[in-house]
């Protein structure tokens, strides 16, 4: 089996060792690997799309949730199954999926797993895999400290939003679904899969392989009001001023609110989303690999 490795060397750290390790893993299994370590933003989407007619029989993506992003939006269209290796801070697709956080496991899953057609969003045709966000989150992100980010992981983010609460007001926007009906937010998710941050379900109906975006919106609020709304959506709950549906198509109207895509900063609104079926396989699990 010809494999693509295409990974990145700062993923939740020095992922170098990891990486070495992983592309030793395939060769003791007999497969052809070629390594490609990113270096910057863009670098893991040239790689892919690079790679789109060289023949390789899987493209294995080895960092965290955007460079698996990268890697799908370089490659898609395409019938080249892509693998992911977990080596970043959150790895949201791998607890979604299952894929298991030990290496040589998730190498495993990589070279014999199943791959399977799944749904993809789009964001002004920018795909994403797991969720697209607009609002306190996304301003969250945005100003998110990379340095501290390598340092501490997901305690970056936490510091991240309890300063973007304390220094900036509440976003408002508008929110329009694939029936017309217009809402207005200060926070909205579109999810493309169930899980958000790790392993909170903001959007529990949602699945990888349905057509569909199921939305989790906040109305308008008090700051004080909205940390509660908050507290209670990651424990579960649907609190009041909470919507979910679900929908083909959603525009967000706002100008300059920040708009985040797999947990990675995208810009600012207006912007359009949507689902595309079957641009690209993914690698899942076999039942008896799958961590539950």
């Amino acid at each position: 089996m010809r494999l693509l490795l295409i990974a990145n060397p700062v993923s939740g750290g020095d992922a170098r060792p990891r990486i070495a390790r992983a592309a030793a893993w395939f060769l003791g299994q007999g497969a052809d690997v070629e390594v490609r370590l990113t270096r910057g933003r863009g670098d893991a989407r040239g790689f892919a799309a690079a790679g789109r007619e060289q023949g390789y029989d899987r493209i294995v993506a080895a960092g965290g949730d955007g460079t698996l992003n990268e890697v799908l939006n370089g490659l898609a269209p395409s019938a080249v199954p892509v693998a992911f290796l977990p080596l970043g801070t959150t790895n949201v697709f791998a607890l979604e999926a299952g894929i298991p956080r030990n290496l040589a496991a998730a190498c495993r899953v990589a070279l014999h797993g199943v791959p399977r057609p799944v749904c993809l969003g789009l964001a002004d045709g920018e795909r994403f895999l797991l969720m697209a966000s607009a609002g306190f989150d996304a301003a969250a992100v945005h100003r998110v400290d990379l340095a501290l980010k390598r340092r501490t992981g997901k305690l970056a983010y936490a510091v991240s939003a309890l300063a973007t609460l304390v220094s900036i007001p509440l976003p408002l926007f508008e929110v329009v679904a694939d029936d017309g009906t217009v809402r207005r937010a200060c926070q909205v998710v579109a999810g493309n899969g169930r899980l958000y941050g790790g392993r909170f379900s903001l959007t529990p109906a949602a699945s990888l392989l349905a057509e569909r975006l199921d939305v989790c919106l906040v109305a308008p609020m008090g700051k004080g009001r909205f940390v509660l709304t908050l507290l209670l959506l990651l424990a579960g709950a649907t609190p009041r001023g909470v919507e979910r549906f679900a929908t083909t198509r959603l525009e967000l109207r706002g100008a300059g609110v920040p708009l985040q895509i797999d947990g990675d900063d995208r810009g600012t609104l207006p912007r359009q989303l949507a689902v595309s079926w079957g641009e690209v396989p993914l690698v899942f699990p076999g039942e008896e690999e799958r961590v539950r």
